[in-house]
């Protein structure tokens, strides 16, 4: 057997889903919705300080030349 993740982009298609489910066809794995964590919370510290102000340097200096 193989398991795919798949993207629902219809609610029809839950409808499909539990009819394949029935002909034991597939098998639907229920995933729990975990909470999404904040990026910043998740990526905080990554950087190491120095490279991290050079980064914000270099961000502010290219909106600020947006901005001309």
């Amino acid at each position: 057997m193989e398991t795919l993740t798949i993207q629902v982009t219809n609610q029809d298609a839950y409808s499909l889903l539990d009819e394949l489910e029935k002909l034991h066809l597939i098998k639907v794995l229920k995933r729990e919705n975990t909470p999404s964590q904040k990026l910043s919370d998740r990526f905080a510290g990554k950087l190491p300080l120095d490279a991290a102000k050079k980064l914000q340097d270099h961000i502010k200096q290219s909106r600020d030349e947006w901005d001309m």
